[in-house]
């Protein structure tokens, strides 16, 4: 019975790896999205608005700053994770009901791509796009620059996979997670908030956790 115990610590991972990736893959190909009703070992769901995601690595990833900015850049994946890195642990809230608790996610923090690119006087707000080619997300420029918003490289202290947005993703820890939106490939600053794409479909756009869309989640903060 030992042995069995201390050869499931050892395999759990790797059984869980090879769930996610499973369900993950699945859900890549599902453009109803019932997989998202699916569990895993991780706690995550998968939801994708695409039919299906291009896969992005090192050689062609790319994510755009631009807009309302001096100095408008393009980043690869490389340049990214040269850039001083920021580490983060909270829980992550779905506006569906689940929860991850203790979730770490690091990456650069937002606020220093909009400094490093140089926000106009008359900026408002940032608008995010992605290489599923559908989904879209906004945040005002001051939730934008908090500290724990981010431009997230990885995850649960691994390289963020294709099934959880990666190579990157944005990541807004006090909000629902339809903020953090996955295959992140474009920044750029505007004037004002532009509903994304769950926003024109009725979500609310200040997303908090436990202040809006009608729930009394615990905050994530």
């Amino acid at each position: 019975m030992l042995g069995l115990g201390a050869a499931g610590l050892v395999t759990a991972p790797y059984l869980q790896r090879g769930l996610e990736a499973f369900l993950g893959s699945a859900a890549d190909k599902d453009p109803t999205g019932l997989t998202g009703l699916l569990p895993n070992g991780g706690g995550f769901r998968y939801y994708s608005v695409a039919a299906s995601v291009p896969r992005k690595g090192p050689d062609t990833y790319r994510l755009t700053v631009d807009g309302l900015v001096d100095r408008p850049a393009t980043y690869t994946l490389d340049e990214l994770r040269a850039l001083p890195q920021t580490r983060v642990v909270h829980d992550v809230q779905c506006v569906t009901g689940w929860r991850v608790p203790h979730t770490p996610f690091e990456g650069v923090r937002l606020s220093r791509l909009l400094d490093a690119a140089g926000v106009r006087p008359d900026a408002g707000a940032v608008r995010f796009t992605c290489f599923d080619g559908t989904y879209s997300e906004s945040l005002t420029l001051q939730q934008a620059r908090r500290a724990d918003v981010m431009v997230a490289l990885r995850m649960k202290d691994a390289p963020i996979g294709h099934a959880h947005g990666g190579p990157v993703r944005l990541y807004v820890a006090p909000m629902y997670f339809y903020k953090s939106a996955k295959w992140l490939s474009g920044i750029s600053v505007t004037s004002d908030v532009r509903p994304g794409y769950w926003e024109e479909r009725g979500y609310d756009v200040d997303a908090w956790v436990g202040r809006s869309n009608g729930r009394g989640d615990t905050p994530t903060v």
